[in-house]
C-alpha cells in the first residue's frame, strides 16, 4: 500500500516545487526590475506596488491582505484543491515580497523600458509555471482561472483586461504618465509570455502519413504513442492507384518519436505536419461551453 501511494506523493511534491520556482521568478520580476524602476505592473502585485510607492506600506503586507479575501472566493468557486495551492502561492509570494529591499540592488538595468520588458518576461514565465500546475498567484489570476474554467478564453487575455484598469487608475496615485506607459508595456509582455508558455507546452500537430506500410505505422501510433489514428482512402493521381492515408493528431513533443519510428518502418514514407490552434476531446483539452 505504501508503494502505491508514492507516485502520487511525488507528483504532488513536484507540482509544488515547480510552483515554487514559478513564484520565485514572478517575485524576482518585481524586486529586481519593476520596483527599482518604480514601474506599476498589473494585478494585485501592481496595486500593492502603487500603494508602496505612495505610502511605503510593504508590498508583502498589502498583497497578503487583499488576497485573503480573493482566496476565500476562489475556494468556493474553484474547489478546495485550488484554494490550497493558491494559499501556498499567496504565502510564498508574501514572504518573498517581505524580504528587505536593501538586500536587492537598486537597479540592475538603468533603462526603464528594458526593466519593463524583462520584468514582464520573468513574471509571465513565472505565472505560466504556476498555471501549468493548476495554481494561481492570486489577484487577477483568480478571475482568469474562474472564467477559463467555463469559457475557452486564454488566461493571458483575461489578465490583460483586468490589468488595464489597475494600471490606468494608478496614474491618479503616482501621477506619472511615463511609469503608467511602462506598466502597460510590462503588462503586454506578461500576457504574451503566459500565452506563449502555456500554448507551447500543450501545442499539437496534425500529421498525414502516406505509406504502403500504413498498418504497422498505425499500430505503433495506437499502441505505443497512445494516440488515435484514422485511415483515409485516397487515390494517387499520378499513379492512378488507391492509397491509404493516416491522419493523427499528437502533441508536438511527441512528433520526434513518431518520426523516428516511421523512418524505421518505411524510410520512403511521405509525411505532412501542420500546427493546429486547438484540439479538444479525449486525450487533449476539455470542451468548455
Amino acid at each position: 500500500m505504501a508503494q502505491s501511494g508514492n507516485p502520487k506523493i511525488q507528483s504532488i511534491l513536484q507540482d509544488y516545487f515547480i510552483m515554487f520556482l514559478g513564484l520565485t521568478l514572478y517575485a524576482l520580476s518585481w524586486t529586481l526590475f519593476l520596483v527599482p524602476a518604480q514601474i506599476t505592473g498589473g494585478g494585485i502585485s501592481g496595486l500593492a506596488a502603487v500603494i508602496f510607492y505612495s505610502t511605503k506600506i510593504p508590498i508583502g503586507l498589502t498583497f497578503f491582505a487583499i488576497n485573503v479575501v480573493l482566496v476565500t472566493i476562489a475556494m468556493k468557486i474553484l474547489g478546495a484543491s485550488f484554494g490550497i495551492k493558491t494559499i501556498f502561492s499567496m504565502v510564498v509570494l508574501s514572504l518573498i515580497f517581505s524580504i528587505p529591499t536593501e538586500l536587492f540592488p537598486d537597479a540592475i538595468i538603468q533603462d526603464n523600458f528594458l526593466s519593463a520588458v524583462l520584468g514582464g518576461m520573468f513574471g509571465g514565465v513565472g505565472i505560466g509555471l504556476v498555471f501549468s500546475r493548476g495554481g494561481s498567484t492570486g489577484g487577477t489570476d483568480i478571475i482568469a482561472m474562474i472564467i477559463n474554467k467555463y469559457r475557452n478564453i486564454s488566461p493571458g487575455r483575461i489578465i490583460m483586461y483586468c490589468d488595464v484598469i489597475i494600471i490606468g487608475s494608478s496614474y491618479f496615485l503616482v501621477h506619472s504618465l511615463d511609469k503608467m506607459v511602462y506598466g502597460f508595456v510590462s503588462m503586454a509582455v506578461v500576457s504574451y509570455t503566459i500565452d506563449a508558455f502555456l500554448s507551447g507546452s500543450n501545442a499539437s500537430a496534425q500529421i498525414f502519413i502516406f505509406s504502403p506500410k500504413y498498418e504497422e505505422i498505425a499500430d505503433f501510433i495506437n499502441t505505443e504513442s497512445m494516440r488515435g489514428v484514422t485511415v483515409l482512402n485516397g487515390i494517387g493521381w499520378y499513379t492512378q492507384k488507391d492509397v491509404k492515408v493516416l491522419m493523427a493528431i499528437v502533441r508536438k513533443k511527441e512528433t520526434s518519436q513518431l518520426f523516428r519510428k516511421v523512418k524505421e518502418i518505411d524510410p520512403n514514407a511521405f509525411i505532412s505536419m501542420a500546427s493546429v490552434m486547438g484540439v479538444y476531446g479525449q486525450g487533449f483539452e476539455k470542451i468548455k461551453g
